[in-house]
């Protein structure tokens, strides 16, 4: 019979997993290992590996958990709008304002989805969606970029066209998705604020 997992177990992982998110930002996938990340979080290797059985595995599951938070935040936004029936403008004002509050508290894996993913395997898989741990994780970065075209494209019908909605889209996700190579908590100006600052530039341009 199989051990039960203890009721802290999957607390426990995400404890390792924005420990291991801050080493990967740190030191780079590729020079941090087990055995600073078991020193960074206080244990064992041989303890971390009860966990993990590699760092491979820590990068997916860390992967793989941050996209299907950010995908759950979109299905939220959507049903929150449907909810509250705002106009889709101001449902597109709600996305950049909840992905930014994710991204405050979420820098480091944010940091390591845009830098890292190239690392995960590229073997086919028949437990992964998308046939590899790497093209799943791409998949559901091709599902965000898509969600964001299409409250875009709802808020601004007259302005994207298939021609540059791409481009339109890439651009937004620019301004928010490297907010943590600059944007500090308790700095000049705070991830809320930095929303708000985005959606005046959709609305108004710099004027």
């Amino acid at each position: 019979m199989a051990r039960p997992k203890s009721a802290t177990h999957d607390l426990k992982r995400d404890a390792i997993l924005d420990i291991a998110a801050q080493c990967f930002a740190e030191r780079s996938y590729p020079a941090a290992s087990m055995n600073e990340i078991a020193a960074a979080c206080g244990t064992s290797k041989a303890r971390l590996y009860h966990y993990y059985d590699s760092k491979d595995a820590i990068l997916f599951d860390l992967l793989d958990r941050h996209t299907q938070r950010l995908l759950a935040i979109i299905a939220q936004t959507e049903a929150k709008a449907q909810r509250q029936n705002l106009d889709d403008r101001a449902a597109l004002h709600e996305l950049v304002r909840a992905f930014l509050q994710e991204y405050e508290t979420s820098a480091t894996r944010h940091a390591a989805l845009l830098n890292d993913t190239k690392f995960l395997s590229g073997e086919p898989d028949p437990a992964m969606e998308g046939g590899s741990a790497r093209e799943l994780i791409l998949n559901r970065q091709r599902d965000i970029v898509a969600a964001m075209t299409r409250f875009l494209k709802r808020a601004y019908p007259g302005r994207l066209t298939a021609a540059n909605q791409t481009a339109l889209t890439m651009m937004l996700l620019g301004m928010i998705n490297w907010t943590f190579t600059w944007l500090r908590p308790g700095g000049p100006i705070s991830y809320a604020a930095f929303a708000e600052e985005v959606i005046a530039m959709l609305e108004k341009g710099m004027g």
